[in-house]
Formats: C-alpha cells, sequence, structure tokens
C-alpha cells in the first residue's frame, strides 16, 4: 500500500538535498579539513575523499538511482538502464570511497575495521555489490525467465530499499564517529565545523527519508507495466 500522493514534490524535495548535502560535505573535506588528495604527506587529506565520495555514491547517486523510476517521463527500457547505471556509478564510487578509507588507515598506522561504523560499512558495500549484480543479471542482461523476474522483483526492491536504509544510518554513524575524534583531538563542540558536520548528517538522514516517501508514493507519471517483467 502506498501513499495517496503523487511522488513528484518528494523527488523535488530530493534533488534539492542531494545538492545541500553534496555542498556541506564539500565545505567540510576542503575548507575545515584541508582538501581532499590520494596521495599526500598529511594522510587526512586522503581521508577526506571517504566521506566526499560515500555520500556523493552510495547516498546521493543511489537515492537519485532509486527515485528515477518515479521521476523521469520517460519509457520502462530506458530507466531501466539509468537505474542500473545509477547504481552501478554508485557502487564504483562507494568502492573508491572504502578504498580511500583503508589506504589512509594503512598510511597513518591505524587498524583497519575496528568500529560498528567500518563494519556496516562492509557489509553495506558487499550487499550493494551483490544486489547490483543480480539485478544486471536478473533483469537487465542476459535476462532470467518471466516467473523468475516475477518473483525476484518484490525481493528485489525489498533488500534494496533495506541496504539503502542501511546505507544513510551508516552514514550518520560516520560523521557521528569522525566529529567524535576531532572533538577529542581540540574542536570545538560547539564550535562552526561541528555544527556543520551534524547539520549535514542530518540533511542526508531528511534526503535518504524523502527518497524513501517518493517510493511509496504513486508514479508522477502515467505507468505501462506490460513490460515490467522483460529483459533488454
Amino acid at each position: 500500500m502506498g501513499l495517496p500522493v503523487k511522488a513528484f514534490p518528494f523527488t523535488v524535495v530530493s534533488h534539492v538535498l542531494a545538492i545541500v548535502a553534496l555542498i556541506l560535505v564539500l565545505v567540510w573535506a576542503v575548507h575545515f579539513r584541508g582538501g581532499l588528495a590520494w596521495e599526500a604527506v598529511n594522510k587526512n587529506l586522503i581521508f577526506n575523499i571517504h566521506p566526499v565520495l560515500m555520500l556523493l555514491g552510495l547516498i546521493i547517486i543511489g537515492g537519485e538511482a532509486i527515485i528515477s523510476y518515479k521521476s523521469l517521463p520517460l519509457r520502462k527500457e530506458v530507466k531501466k538502464v539509468i537505474h542500473l547505471v545509477l547504481h552501478g556509478v554508485a557502487l564504483a564510487l562507494g568502492i573508491v570511497g572504502i578504498w580511500a578509507a583503508f589506504k589512509n588507515h594503512n598510511e597513518s598506522g591505524i587498524p583497519n575495521l575496528y568500529s560498528l561504523h567500518s563494519w556496516i560499512g562492509i557489509g553495506v558495500i558487499a550487499l550493494y555489490g551483490v544486489q547490483w549484480v543480480y539485478g544486471l543479471v536478473t533483469f537487465f542482461y542476459p535476462g532470467g525467465s518471466a516467473d523468475l523476474r516475477r518473483a525476484s522483483l518484490p525481493w528485489h526492491v525489498v533488500v534494496g530499499i533495506s541496504v539503502y536504509i542501511l546505507a544513510v544510518g551508516n552514514s550518520a554513524l560516520g560523521f557521528l564517529e569522525k566529529l567524535t575524534f576531532l572533538e577529542s583531538g581540540g574542536v570545538d563542540k560547539y564550535g562552526s565545523e561541528a555544527f556543520l558536520v551534524n547539520f549535514t548528517a542530518i540533511i542526508t538522514i531528511v534526503f535518504g527519508a524523502s527518497v524513501l516517501l517518493s517510493v511509496i508514493s504513486q508514479h508522477s507519471v502515467e505507468q505501462h507495466d506490460a513490460d515490467a517483467y522483460t529483459a533488454i
């Protein structure tokens, strides 16, 4: 059962919040944390890649991939391609973002995978990858049988939404973890950087909520589902 309202207002809000969240995390990484670099004497610049790419990839582009079915007035086949490509880009950025965190830790002598955030993060990226590959071979190419696609579709939706919720929740956990480390190192608990990080986390959560609201609301454009289970 979905909401008796159109998805359009939620998708508009999602687009706006995505831009705001990306601007905020870039301001944090560049203005407060010194910038981004893959190779640097200051290893913190390597780590800064992590929150930027994770937010841009799994949260923002991943969210846009989810709402593309509700927001784009295109044929189902075209929307399936957009959905697949956006999730593929999100997955790639997520992998690079996690790699940046490992690189920072390894070059700084910091242990890996010691926190709840890191454990959930590995689980999210693994599930995201499995979900993407299964969607590719089942719904896109080579494509499963009509019965398999029909049976898989509800699970594909439920697992996808569940992984996305985990990703959004874990991003908030990551902001909290990093800010706690910074505050223990001298960052003012009521300073501008602390407020920026907390506000970025809140915007991220609200963005995720708007994505979910668009999913459970009505299509903004008329749908023709005759090809709902056809492979491309």
